[in-house]
């Protein structure tokens, strides 16, 4: 069975967005969301994932009430929202600590990317378990 998963950081912009295109890539049952959505997903995040060959354009910035009627979630992650991010219904929480990648250069940029992508991949394998 999919695994319901929610990203949340503050914008729905970087961190989330890529989180969720990971786990959708990975077959996850994926949404995103923003404590406070910027209303756009960041050009840089958009170019990061298109050299993954996922196209993030088709994404949309949300917020968590756009994002709640999918509630329950098996697993809500929240990166660098802390206290800002409001209870969502969900069997387990994690939080991660991911630097926002938002004033970043590329390359720096590509490293955040990618510790989403092994995060990630890590999270599912151990829910598929």
């Amino acid at each position: 069975m999919k695994q319901k998963l929610l990203f949340v950081c503050v914008e729905n912009s970087n961190r989330s967005q890529m989180s969720e295109a990971f786990a959708r890539m990975a077959g996850a049952d994926a949404y995103s969301a923003g404590s406070r959505p910027s209303g756009i997903v960041n050009p840089k995040a958009i170019y990061a994932m298109k050299e993954l060959d996922y196209d993030l354009g088709a994404h949309q910035s949300k917020s968590l009430e756009e994002v709640r009627q999918f509630a329950p979630f098996d697993v809500v992650i929240t990166m660098g929202c802390g206290d800002a991010c409001p209870w969502m219904p969900s069997k387990q929480f994690e939080d991660w600590v991911i630097p926002d990648p938002k004033a970043m250069e590329p390359a720096e940029f590509n490293k955040v990317r990618d510790l989403i992508q092994k995060k990630v991949t890590e999270l599912i394998a151990a829910l598929s378990h």
